[in-house]
């Protein structure tokens, strides 16, 4: 079973190597989720001897890391003001002036996050290429916030994104009947213009499709509703790599 998991762990570890997190600490860490998996899914009470029995650990470990609670990476507040910019109707994805009261980007700003200043927003819209600015006018560029590599933005996506697209797989490894649609498509030995063919239709397709599901999300969502909330993710990749 460990030889099926290379190819989640060895890019996993470049990551980890990338970041800067040393092993020990990734370690440490990753006990605490095998306890947390383990008293989530135990019958009857976990003990800490039925916890060390589930994972490996020993009971001291087990006693130590069993009331671990793992945060919630945050949700970028970038990523919600170009949706709401390309959603709500008084902005509809048009040009806005820097400044002054609604429909404006200052007040989209504001409304979005009061503890941080729009011209912050601004900037760092604007380091990514998500906007430009000509004078007074700020125009939206992309339909999505893509965070500058490296930033902790990009870091909490990653978190998120990949956790999420894991957890449905998981759930789909794990029931008789998989609940989660998860599909790829998969070749090898094509010419590199024939997979960046390939790769600009995905490309152009998942957009069309994720910007009609973000305003269709967003209309449902401004309906009255006594239904318990529930989330939802839904996004795609697109991965080549030279064949040795």
């Amino acid at each position: 079973m460990l030889d099926l998991l290379d190819a989640l762990l060895a890019p996993f570890a470049r990551l980890m190597v990338a970041l800067g997190v040393p092993f020990p600490d990734l370690a440490e860490r990753l006990k605490a989720h095998y306890v947390e998996a383990a008293r989530a899914t135990c019958d009857g009470k976990p003990t800490d001897s039925r916890l060390s029995v589930m994972t490996g650990l020993q009971r001291r470990d087990v006693a130590r890391l069993r009331d671990f609670h793992p945060n919630e990476p945050r949700l970028t507040h970038l990523s919600r003001l170009v949706s709401l910019w390309q959603t709500e109707d008084d902005y509809a994805g048009k040009p806005l002036p820097k400044s002054g009261p609604a429909p404006s980007f200052e007040a989209l700003a504001w409304e979005v996050r009061r503890d941080v200043h729009p011209r912050t927003m601004l900037d760092t819209l604007l380091a990514a290429g998500t906007v430009s600015v000509d004078g007074e006018t700020v125009t939206l560029l992309e339909t999505s916030y893509q965070p500058l590599a490296g930033s902790e933005d990009q870091m909490a996506y990653l978190a998120r994104n990949m956790g999420d697209h894991l957890s449905a797989a998981t759930i789909n490894v794990t029931s008789d009947a998989p609940p989660f649609y998860e599909r790829a498509v998969h070749y090898a030995a094509l010419s590199p213009d024939q997979v960046a063919a390939l790769e600009r239709q995905f490309r152009e397709g998942q957009a069309a499709l994720l910007d009609q599901i973000n305003t269709q999300a967003a209309a449902m969502k401004a309906l009255p509703s006594d239904a318990p909330p529930v989330r939802f993710r839904a996004g795609g990749y697109f991965y080549h790599e030279d064949v040795t």
